[in-house]
């Protein structure tokens, strides 16, 4: 919906931002919009809007705050290797003002209202009141589209995000860090956002609110893709952003449910999100044909090159977001998704642990990565190499399959799979240099041990048996 004028339901407004019954506008208004007033918007050859984020091309984690107050205090992970960074409720009704009286004094903005979670069960209402027209065609892609009906007796949201991103934080307000501030009060149901562009904290800030409101009506979330087989059977895909959810749950030969986001409650898996949020880098119709062909009117590019004749994107150039890292980092991120989850991991864990034993699911640890020796000296393994071992998983060869124990981590390997070269199944066999070999995996069961000390003081489960069996997945030396 595009709207003039914001009110602050806080003062007095009766019916908040846009009120309800507003007609949606589609994509090709906000192109219009997008073209028309926001510097750096073009359409594409293949009829995207392309678009510029600014300075932030990705998330600010350090940035992202929580009022910690009686709401959260008891439910929320916080402390050391938490993401949960505390605000107080002060100082997120001084970022909030600012937000508001900034959509305020503007002549146009963007009101989205819609759904998280196709589970009409537990379906949330949320509304998202920005200032960029890219970015409510963002959410008009990645969220759940009302239908007019709904959209008449909408009523008041769960949940509202003020998205004033062109405008900066004052960054002597206590607590700042810098002029960016992403601000989450689960009180009061409301986010703000100052000073990023970046269209990511919009979905993955609604992500969060879904990390802590599904849990305590018993529903896991889930950072995963999901596809379901022709018979019926479903697939999660855990994984950080980056290591192939989107491209691996995506499968001709499968219904995709989603990419990334979803819920696993007594009435099965429901995807929370209505779109997909793809990285482009190296994108190509062979490797992936169709996020390639998604590609079309209706999409939105954020930070992508482009001929300014032909329009045409090339997705190899990665001046605008490449940081200067080349070498790959070891990152621990729990639950796939620590960046997100609101509450202690071992409490996710635990629910998943219990779905899994009561539905009779398998695990399985597939290398996406790196494989061959360190960066310099191996190379990514080959999507169809990936392709063919997620197939073997689909059909069940692998469960018939004949296994070998790994040393430290004790990962049972399959000694072949059709269609994929076995000496790639066992890592040890890709390094020319044993030595180096051996020193790393020494090296990094370190690093999971040490990583795992932030959570082995945390209790669940019947006499804390649980946590017991978690840290004992751990490698051993």
């Amino acid at each position: 919906q595009c709207v003039a004028g914001v009110a602050d339901p806080g003062d007095g407004a009766e019916g908040g931002e846009g009120g309800s019954g507003e007609e949606e506008h589609g994509a090709e208004e906000l192109y219009e919009q997008a073209i028309k007033y926001e510097k750096g918007s073009f359409i594409t050859s293949t009829g995207a809007l392309a678009t510029l984020s600014g300075a932030k091309t990705g998330r600010s984690p350090r940035d992202k705050r929580v009022v910690r107050d009686d709401t959260t205090e008891g439910d929320l992970w916080w402390g050391k290797g938490s993401p949960n960074i505390e605000m107080d409720e002060h100082t997120f009704m001084v970022n909030r003002e600012r937000a508001v009286d900034y959509l305020n004094s503007l002549d146009k903005v963007f009101v989205n209202d819609q759904f998280l979670n196709w589970d009409p069960e537990h379906r949330i209402k949320v509304r998202i009141v920005s200032a960029r027209a890219y970015h409510s065609l963002f959410m008009h892609n990645m969220c759940i589209r009302a239908t007019p009906e709904e959209l008449e007796n909408f009523g008041t949201p769960d949940f509202t995000i003020y998205n004033a991103g062109q405008f900066p934080c004052n960054r002597y307000t206590h607590y700042m860090t810098s002029s960016t501030s992403i601000d989450l009060n689960l009180g009061r149901r409301e986010m703000v956002i100052l000073g990023t562009q970046y269209a990511g904290e919009m979905k993955k800030g609604l992500f969060g609110v879904m990390h802590y409101l599904m849990p305590l009506r018993g529903i896991l979330s889930l950072h995963s893709g999901c596809n379901m087989g022709k018979d019926g059977d479903v697939a999660l895909f855990f994984g950080l952003s980056g290591t192939g959810k989107t491209t691996l749950s995506t499968d001709h030969n499968r219904y995709l449910i989603g990419d990334d986001e979803h819920c696993w409650s007594d009435n099965g898996v429901s995807n929370i999100e209505g779109g997909c949020y793809a990285k482009c880098i190296d994108l190509s119709a062979e490797k992936e044909p169709d996020i390639f062909n998604a590609i079309k009117f209706g999409t939105v590019l954020e930070n992508v090159v482009f001929d300014e004749h032909t329009r045409q994107v090339d997705y190899s150039d990665k001046s605008v977001t490449e940081d200067g890292i080349k070498e790959p980092q070891a990152t621990f991120s729990a639950c796939f998704g620590a960046a997100f989850i609101m509450m202690h991991p071992t409490r996710y864990a635990a629910m998943l642990a219990e779905k899994m034993q009561k539905h009779g699911a398998t695990g399985w640890l597939v290398n996406t990565g790196w494989s061959g020796g360190s960066y310099g000296s191996g190379s990514r393994i080959k999507l169809s190499y990936t392709r063919k071992i997620i197939n073997a998983i689909h059909s069940g060869e692998l469960l018939e399959a004949n296994y070998t124990k790994t040393e430290i981590f004790g990962l049972e390997i399959p000694s072949s799979i059709e269609g994929v070269p076995s000496e790639i199944l066992q890592p040890a066999n890709t390094w020319s240099d044993k030595k180096a070999y051996n020193e790393t995996l020494l090296k990094l069961g370190g690093l999971f041990k040490k990583n795992f000390e932030v959570f082995a003081n945390h209790k669940i489960g019947k006499d804390g048996k649980l946590t017991e069996q978690i840290l004992a997945a751990g490698p051993v030396f």
